[in-house]
């Protein structure tokens, strides 16, 4: 192997496809009633119970995880000769990012002579899981690791990610959008449209009368930015709401169908600040796409 990749678990990548492309992933916390969880087997999240549990007023918190953790997971790696390339969670919603530098930095004082490379997403989710797949294929495929960071930067500028909520409360309280956009889709049915931008900052774009027609909304930003669909990996992600992604999927496959749909329930780190019901799609699109 001539690199090690390294993730974190809001990428939502399933436990097959961590072992199927040898990953490492570094495990995020959440908190609920001041005890600490991690999810490192995505195997054993019961997206079921941790969303009802949200549902019923529990309110999961998160912080930002602090650079030593980074470096308990990487230097092992290190010391046995291997270089690093880390594709982590939008630096546009999280601190965490940062600290992987702080880390990175550290780590190449102590070990001059390996390579530690660190790709921003700008995503979160499968917004982050595409990307990583990416790396791995590209690594399987012989590339260097200065190769494959310059193309997962590049791929991060064309994936699209859009997505919708059952309710902003969740995205206000954790500050990851502005009270005015929160103050969208709280009557009459409304339903907002929103995703991550060129920054990987979450913006409410457009909003919708009712849940089918948001879902429908979804699908067309597909059809009409999707680049080679017929060769992409797409990715939907759910928190709780398998019959939404299934429709969704559905309404996918009757335009142009992807070579393949991955779909996951939310890990529960990125799902405690979007919150039960929520939705999203994650696609490849063209350069700049991020800003339409």
């Amino acid at each position: 192997m001539s690199f090690v990749i390294f993730t974190d678990t809001s990428a939502n990548l399933t436990s097959e496809l961590v072992d199927r492309y040898s990953l490492r992933v570094i495990p995020f916390s959440y908190f609920i009633d001041g005890k600490e969880y991690t999810s490192e087997d995505p195997s054993e999240f019961d997206g079921r119970e941790f969303y009802d549990r949200m549902r019923e007023g529990v309110m999961p918190t998160t912080s930002q995880i602090n650079p030593q953790r980074y470096i308990d997971y990487m230097e092992p790696v290190l010391a046995e000769g291997h270089d690093v390339l880390y594709v982590g969670m939008s630096s546009g919603i999280s601190g965490s990012f940062a600290s992987s530098k702080i880390a990175a930095a550290h780590l190449m004082s102590q070990y001059p002579e390996r390579k530690i490379r660190l790709v921003d997403t700008l995503g979160a989710s499968m917004g982050e899981g595409l990307h990583v797949l990416r790396a791995a294929q590209l690594r399987e495929e012989g590339r260097s690791i200065d190769e494959t960071e310059a193309a997962v930067r590049a791929y991060r500028n064309r994936l699209y990610q859009v997505f919708t909520v059952d309710d902003l409360m969740h995205l206000k309280r954790s500050g990851r959008l502005s009270g005015i956009g929160a103050a969208i889709g709280t009557a009459l049915g409304i339903k907002p449209l929103l995703k991550g931008n060129e920054h990987g900052k979450i913006v409410n774009f457009a909003t919708v009368r009712g849940r089918r027609k948001s879902i429908k909304a979804m699908a067309d930003k597909y059809a009409s930015l999707a680049v080679r669909p017929a060769t992409q990996t797409i990715a939907i992600a759910h928190a709780d709401c398998p019959e939404d992604a299934a429709y969704l999927a559905e309404l996918i496959m009757a335009h142009t169908p992807p070579e393949e749909i991955i779909t996951v329930c939310y890990e529960p780190v990125t799902g405690s600040h979007v919150g039960p019901g929520t939705l999203a799609l994650f696609f490849e699109g063209g350069e700049g796409v991020r800003l339409k």
